[in-house]
């Protein structure tokens, strides 16, 4: 099977733009073909991304490059992207057993992708190559992660190294166990970005960015993670209330909001990497979801696996947008002020609304669910659309009561069965198999997406991220 992919003029057209002729040649004859060898394909796939870097790197900066140049070094990429998908596709499941040493080690995808481009030279952006990023505007960043979305994409699309993947993001961190002892014994947690707190039988879990509305961020990940692991591992309480904190706008200061989705400002300044995207649903999100899995057995649901499990609660005040509406759908019950309202304005950010696009439609229907994520269509709570997501509606101010008796309702007689009964929903509605060949798709096109000029045009338009300070 050949990887042939460079076109017959492609020698002559790169030479014009001025790269140097026995560079172009000796990158023409350097082109791999896959000998389904993964020992050998790695080296001779490798030599030839190596070789790519290098002849991209004859040319002036990317800012300074005329049309001709622009167009040699955007041939470059894609034919070394081209065998890239054409490397994964016969050997992922080889590379993914290298990195975990046969599906012995659990390896969490912000580290995953680091080993494996030390692993294999070239395959995507290493250490070095993303520090070189950083400082730069969304929109004077090179486009290097879009191979790590190649690669999650394959790791996710096989079966195996797919749901081992899914697996390891569902375990609980290192240091949120760490941490468990300090909130057992105080009650309390509060980390940046978020905290959690017991509260009776309950823990709520809150948002904590007041200066962007609560808004999600590569500041704010980890520690909404940890308070969700916390909490789930927590034994004294039994059911965990999602919420905002009060933020600091003029608008709404002293006020809760419930989030603003993801930081549209700090997108625009370049400082959400492109793995946040996938360390988030898969993540937290997903842990909200499907529980936190059990080290040492196999992936959850149809797999068979254990879950740590309770029944989430989201309160929500002011409004929950983008990223925080999404929350809402893997949530169990879902309170909202009369005045709250939802949005999932993807086609004004320019990128992929996480897995609204799996999850929405069971609640709403396909058609509200295109016009909420294709239009932009706003939601009011309390309106009959609203109420497909929202089981209750209360007045504002009264939301404090609300979740106090909603919490003494569900733990008044002991929730035991809930768990079971999380699992037998989710296997007739979102199957872990089925989460994973989403997120491969969902891998692929958000990469291409936050490297997509209309990302930057949109945020400008619309946004005016260009006169926001980060």
């Amino acid at each position: 099977m050949s990887g042939h992919v460079i076109l017959s003029n492609e020698p002559n057209f790169l030479v014009t733009a001025g790269l140097p002729a026995d560079a172009v040649s000796a990158w023409s004859l350097a082109e791999p073909k896959l000998e389904h060898s993964y020992g050998e394909d790695r080296h001779h796939f490798s030599n030839f991304w190596l070789q790519s870097n290098r002849l991209i790197s004859l040319l002036p900066p990317a800012d300074r490059r005329n049309e001709r140049e622009q167009a040699a070094a955007k041939r470059i990429v894609e034919t070394a992207r081209q065998t890239r998908t054409q490397f994964l596709r016969d050997h992922v499941e080889s590379l993914y057993n290298a990195l975990t040493e046969g599906g012995s080690r659990h390896v969490r995808i912000e580290q995953l992708v680091i080993a494996a481009a030390e692993a294999v030279p070239g395959l995507m952006p290493g250490k070095h190559d993303l520090a070189t990023e950083n400082g730069r505007l969304q929109r004077d960043r090179s486009g290097v992660e879009i191979d790590q979305g190649l690669f999650v994409a394959a790791v996710l699309a096989n079966q195996s190294a797919g749901r081992h993947l899914c697996h390891s993001m569902l375990l609980p961190r290192p240091d949120s166990v760490d941490l468990l002892d300090r909130f057992c014994r105080d009650g309390v947690i509060e980390l940046k970005g978020a905290s959690v707190r017991r509260s009776g039988r309950a823990c709520i879990v809150n948002y904590v960015h007041p200066r962007f509305l609560n808004a999600e961020d590569e500041g704010t990940l980890d520690g909404m993670e940890i308070c969700v692991d916390v909490a789930l591992l927590d034994d004294a309480s039994e059911v965990i209330v999602l919420r905002g904190e009060q933020v600091e706008s003029p608008k709404y200061r002293g006020r809760r909001i419930f989030g603003a989705g993801i930081n549209l400002t700090h997108l625009y300044h370049g400082r959400i990497p492109f793995i946040w995207y996938l360390q988030r649903d898969l993540g937290y999100v997903n842990k909200i979801y499907r529980g936190l899995a059990v080290p040492g057995d196999v992936p959850p649901d149809e797999c068979g696996g254990a879950t740590i499990e309770k029944l989430w609660v989201a309160a929500v005040e002011g409004f929950a947008i983008g990223g925080h509406c999404q929350v809402l759908l893997v949530c169990d019950y879902v309170i909202a002020e009369r005045d709250a309202y939802l949005t999932l304005p993807a086609r004004k950010e320019g990128i992929i609304p996480g897995a609204a696009n799996l999850r929405l439609p069971r609640f709403t229907g396909d058609r509200l669910a295109r016009q909420a994520i294709l239009y932009g269509r706003r939601i009011e709570c309390a309106s009959p659309e609203g109420r497909m997501i929202c089981d209750s509606i209360v007045d504002a101010g009264a939301m404090d009561a609300a979740v106090e008796e909603l919490v003494s309702g569900l733990t008044s007689s002991g929730v035991v069965s809930a768990a079971g009964n999380r699992r037998a929903f989710r296997i007739g509605q979102e199957p872990l198999d089925l989460f994973r060949n989403y997120m491969a798709i969902y891998a692929r096109e958000q990469a291409y997406c936050h490297f997509s000029p209309a990302l930057i045009s949109n945020l400008e338009r619309h946004w005016n991220a260009q006169n926001r300070s980060p």
